[in-house]
This record gives structure tokens, C-alpha cells and sequence, in this order.
């Protein structure tokens, strides 16, 4: 009798990917909450507490488009969570024009990928005509 390995293999990866998404979930939520109690005691008069929020937020939104991805395997989850990253790494008041020229061309890139990789169907709904996901397996009930 052959033993599949596959048959293993494949389910086993899914559910740790899942039990890594649900750490990642618990990490941003403990974030969140210790974010917004420190944020809480700033001084909002300061134009750096402004930089500290939009970092913040935009690392907890990193965090929530890697659980996504982890979850979905789409194409279109890890390009929006790259560009997230570019967004935030654009976003710091200590960069050089180098920096700032090479993180204009990696969201070209993205979203060069975005249009000539990803199909209409697959970026808005996630799955296509025929009940396959944009990653071509098919949808189980």
C-alpha cells in the first residue's frame, strides 16, 4: 500500500499557516492595545506624536494584511501588504532622496503587478467564474 505524502503534507501546512495567522491576530491585537495606551499619554500639541500614530496604525494594518495573506494565498494580499510596507517606510521624516526614489519605483512595480499580473476578477472577488480561487484550486464545500 502507497503512502501519499501528499495527503498529509498539504493539510498539515495549511492548519500551522492558520495557527500562525491566529498568533499574528493575538500579536496585533496586544499592539493595539498597548499602542493606544501610550499613545494616550503623549503630548498631541507635538508633530512627532502625529509620525508615532500614522506608524503605528500603519504597522497594525502590516500585521492584519499578513494574517490576510496567510489565510487567503492570494497574489493580491502580498502585494497590498508590500505596499503597505513601502507606504510606511515612506512615511519617516529621516529619509534620503535615494530612499525616496527607490520606494517610488518598487510602488510602480507593485502596481505595474497589480494591473498585468491579477486579473479583474481575482483582485475584486477573490475567486473566479468557474468556483476556483485565483490561486487555481478549487473552492471545497
Amino acid at each position: 500500500m502507497k503512502l501519499n505524502i501528499n495527503m498529509f503534507y498539504s493539510p498539515a501546512v495549511r492548519w500551522l499557516e492558520r495557527g500562525l495567522a491566529l498568533a499574528m491576530l493575538v500579536g496585533v491585537l496586544i499592539a493595539a492595545v498597548n499602542g493606544g495606551i501610550t499613545m494616550s499619554q503623549m503630548d498631541w500639541t507635538a508633530k512627532e506624536t502625529f509620525y508615532e500614530l500614522i506608524y503605528r496604525v500603519l504597522l497594525l494594518v502590516i500585521g492584519l494584511e499578513l494574517v490576510r495573506m496567510l489565510v487567503t494565498h492570494s497574489l493580491a494580499a502580498v502585494l497590498e501588504l508590500l505596499a503597505f510596507v513601502i507606504a510606511r517606510k515612506m512615511l519617516k521624516p529621516d529619509l534620503t532622496s535615494l530612499d525616496i526614489i527607490l520606494s517610488v519605483i518598487a510602488f510602480v512595480v507593485l502596481l505595474g503587478g497589480r494591473r498585468y499580473l491579477i486579473s479583474r476578477t481575482c483582485y475584486s472577488s477573490g475567486e473566479l467564474e468557474d468556483g476556483r480561487t485565483c490561486n487555481g484550486e478549487k473552492d471545497q464545500p
